[in-house]
């Protein structure tokens, strides 16, 4: 949408989640002395200051409150107008902007765009990666590709493939250390830590006969990144944590083994997310349509 009205409503929506006009300049490639005088422009033609300024950051007035309630909407609008109208035809066209997490984003996600790019030409993908939680809604994403579920009630998800976790460890840990047979076991074992999200640190959740058992867990090693920690389990400093994704080339080709494999833990299926809209564009579609057939392909 290259309208005015548009492009003001997205500068002050960038400035309010922002909180800096710097900030906001370099989101949307303005100069700072462009996103000052805009703003000016816009609380003069409407009469009244819809920020207040301090040295370093700036808050909404009430009447810019007002303001942005009232843009998020009309935005949202336009955008939904805009896509009724550019996705009728059925062939899909137009912006589509992704998040995916960092590591799985680049090694994954990337070639993926890329092929699927060549098969809708029409379609200008923005894709972000980064492993700190974003706002779909706020930061204007169409959908956001992760594994396991997001507590976000304002999302809808579609299961792209299921993923099961599992406990594994190297033959060379193993041969040196033993291989468990209970759970209680691991409290004598080395295990890697993974940090994520808001999980309890070191404790483990484990189903079987459909009851449910925590189990508190200790070691050296811990890393909130999933391919540091597997690179220390494939190195034999211990047990981990980790999805059949990540595992299925070293349980095949014998550098790692599952251990305790009667025990369910809880799965990382891959989602995608994307907000709750009475309709969703024909090209937001067509990306999950491409990402499921690519999933559950028989080879993957």
């Amino acid at each position: 949408m290259k309208t005015d009205i548009a492009s003001e409503l997205e500068f002050f929506i960038h400035l309010a989640r922002l909180g800096s006009l710097s900030a906001a300049a370099r989101e949307l490639d303005l100069t700072p002395p462009a996103a000052t005088k805009r703003l000016a422009l816009m609380e003069r033609r409407l009469g009244v200051r819809l920020v207040n300024r301090s040295t370093r950051n700036l808050s909404l007035t009430p009447e810019g409150e007002t303001y942005l309630s009232h843009a998020s909407k009309i935005l949202e609008d336009l955008r939904a107008m805009e896509d009724a109208v550019s996705s009728s035809g059925g062939t899909p066209r137009g912006p589509l902007k992704v998040n995916a997490t960092l590591g799985f984003g680049r090694t994954t996600i990337a070639p993926l765009v890329s092929d699927f790019a060549k098969r809708y030409p029409d379609v200008q993908v923005q894709l972000d990666v980064t492993d700190r939680p974003v706002d779909l809604v706020e930061g204007g994403f169409d959908l956001a590709i992760r594994f396991g579920e997001l507590p976000d009630r304002r999302l809808s998800a579609r299961r792209v493939m299921s993923n099961g976790r599992f406990l594994c460890a190297s033959p060379r840990y193993l041969d040196k250390h033993g291989t468990p047979t209970t759970l209680a076991d691991l409290a004598s074992h080395r295990c890697i830590l993974h940090t994520q999200n808001d999980e309890a640190h070191g404790v483990w959740r484990f189903t079987r006969e459909g009851e449910s058992v925590a189990i508190k867990v200790d070691g050296a090693l811990s890393s909130n990144d999933g391919d540091i920690v597997l690179g220390w389990a494939l190195d034999g400093h211990g047990i981990l944590i980790r999805s059949e994704w990540d595992l299925a080339k070293y349980l095949k080709s014998g550098r790692l083994r599952v251990v305790l494999p009667d025990y369910t833990l809880p799965s990382a299926d891959l989602f995608v997310y994307y907000p709750q809209r009475r309709n969703q564009t024909a090209r937001a579609r067509a990306f999950i349509d491409y990402l499921v057939e690519v999933f559950q392909a028989p080879n993957k």
